[in-house]
Order: C-alpha cells, then structure tokens, then sequence
C-alpha cells in the first residue's frame, strides 16, 4: 500500500511543511534505566519539541543498534521491561500529548510472540496498538519479503508502515520497501550501526536521498549517526525529517532536563 494515512503521522509532518522546517524525530528505549524514569524522560523529550516519538521495545538480540542504544536495552531489560510495560508508557505519553505521532520501534521477535498471544492474532494485537495511542510500527529486521505477516494487519489496523531504506539497498528492493511503506520512509544513512559517526555532508548521502526522494511521495527521514545540531541542520534542506536516538538516550542517562535541553537544540536546528 502506498500513502499514509490520514492520521497523527500525516498531520505533523504537514505542520512541519507549513512552518518551512524538517520534522525532528527522537528515538528513546522504553523502561530506561526503569519505568518512572523512563516516563520522565519520554515526557520530557515531547514537551521540549520532538515532533515524532520513537518509541523502543528493548529486546537482547538488537541487530541494528550501536553501543548506547544496547547498553539501553540491558538496563531496560534489568529492570523488568516488556513489550507490555513499554505500551503502557505509550499510553502514559497518548494521555499527555494528543497529537504527538508515536512510532513503536521494535525488533520482530516480541512483536510477533505478542501477535501469537492475542485470541484474534496479528489483527487483534494491531488493533489493540492503534486503541492505545499508537500510530505505527517500525520494525527493524523484518525484511520487506517476509513483512507482510505483520505490514498487513497493521495497516488493516489504521497504523503506519514505515520503511527502512539503507544505503545498500538496490533499485528494485528500494521500489518494494517504499510501495509497500506509509507514514514515512526511513533513510538508513550508513552502513553500520546506530550512533556510528556520520558525515552529514557526505555526496554519496545527497545522492541517496536524491534517488529516494524520485522514488515515493512518502515524507523521507534520516537516521543513524546523527547526534549533533549543525548535523541537522547540513540535513534538514534534503530531508522531510531527521532522526536522533543515540545522542537522545546518552543525554537522558542525565535525566529529564539535560535530555529536554538536547531535543531543544536538535530542534532548533532543523530549519536548515
């Protein structure tokens, strides 16, 4: 299916077209270093201005993520996180902020194992998502052949697709991977894990985007490996939104309002 539903997703990155800015996505594990904290944190980074909410679900095989987002995960998993207790908090973050986009952000496992639970399936456990504030799913190592075991019943569900583009991937692939996504496509800038470094001027990242932008209508996020404003700001121009997770989740191991003042700088910077 191609498009986006005419959802929270939509809305905020049409607010964000209309005030001449990319939109500011913020990435934050769920039930780290534990759950009150975690709140604080999560609660924090929304009202200081992320614009989208990536909302993790720790898991202890992570493929995709670098060394802050893993050591994320162990602490959120020492402290008795679950796929559940993680939808709690997005319902805790639903009650506060109305509008705000939530994106859950998971690996397959826990995802699937919950949809094997629920008496009505993948349908059921999708629609149980979309009651409890959630607008869509990003799921990391679900290659788009073997996706459609969840992508359909999620957007039976009203809820998002979003697609994972990676520098490597070729034409035909990338062609499915944004036919089949809604809400946005996401922009894997590097080969390599989350949080590695990135050289937001790089031309070979220019053309990516270039080429994914003749691709799909869909709004384009970047990520991986951008941690710093002016890094937003060399991307905001190429770009419908930026993506920061590792840098977000190093600033909130100092609590909320060392975590609200990042999210505040990354956010001022993506009028480019």
């Amino acid at each position: 299916m191609s498009g986006s539903h005419p959802g929270r997703i939509a809305a905020r990155f049409a607010d964000c077209r209309a005030q001449g800015r990319a939109a500011l996505v913020g990435y934050l594990t769920g039930f780290d270093p534990d759950h009150e904290r975690s709140l604080a944190n999560l609660l924090a980074a929304c009202e200081a201005g992320v614009d989208v909410l990536e909302l993790g679900v720790p898991f202890s095989d992570p493929t995709a993520d670098g060394p802050e987002i893993q050591a994320a995960m162990v602490r959120a998993l020492a402290a008795g996180a679950s796929l559940e207790g993680v939808l709690g908090l997005a319902s805790r973050v639903r009650e506060r902020f109305a509008e705000l986009p939530i994106v859950l952000f998971s690996y397959a496992n826990p995802l699937l194992r919950a949809c094997d639970r629920d008496p009505a399936g993948a349908r059921g456990f999708c629609a149980r998502l979309r009651e409890l504030g959630v607008d869509g799913l990003l799921v990391v190592d679900l290659p788009p052949e073997q996706a459609s075991i969840l992508r359909a019943p999620a957007i039976a569900a009203g809820l998002d697709w979003i697609g994972l583009c990676a520098p490597t991937s070729p034409p035909a692939r990338l062609n499915k991977i944004v036919n089949d996504a809604s809400g946005f496509v996401y922009a894997v800038s590097l080969t390599g894990v989350t949080g590695s470094a990135l050289d937001a001027d790089s031309e070979a990242l220019r053309a990516q985007l270039e080429d994914l932008r003749g691709r799909t209508q869909l709004p384009i996020a970047v990520g991986f490996g951008v941690r710093e404003p002016a890094q937003v700001q060399a991307l905001a121009p190429q770009v419908d939104a930026v993506v920061v997770g590792s840098a977000l989740v190093q600033a909130g191991r100092d609590g909320p309002s060392s975590l609200a003042s990042r999210v505040a700088d990354l956010r001022a910077a993506t009028t480019g």
